[in-house]
């Protein structure tokens, strides 16, 4: 029984530290979805996304998002150097 107990503590805490690795990254919140779409099937869109965390706190740069997103939504970005392209109208 005793075994038991232990094995399960170490479950939940390996399963709570991948939980932590999981959400690695930086905090940031969507403040504009301009009517953009991108893709071969136009599945993704183009947002613009305030950083909340880090070095590039208040920078706001624009990323290429897929699936329901709207404004004032938080995401996790691995990481804020990467900026999409602007798409132009031909």
């Amino acid at each position: 029984m005793a075994a038991d107990k232990d094995s399960k503590k170490e479950q939940s805490q390996t399963a709570s530290q991948n939980a932590e690795k999981e959400f690695e990254g930086y905090l940031g919140e969507i403040v504009e979805v301009p009517k953009i779409r991108t893709g071969i099937f136009g599945e993704a869109k183009q947002v613009m996304v305030r950083i909340l965390e880090g070095n590039d706190k208040g920078r706001v740069i624009r990323r290429n998002m897929i699936g329901f997103v709207k404004v004032g939504d938080k995401v996790r970005l691995p990481d804020t150097t990467r900026e999409a392209k602007q798409i132009k109208a031909r």
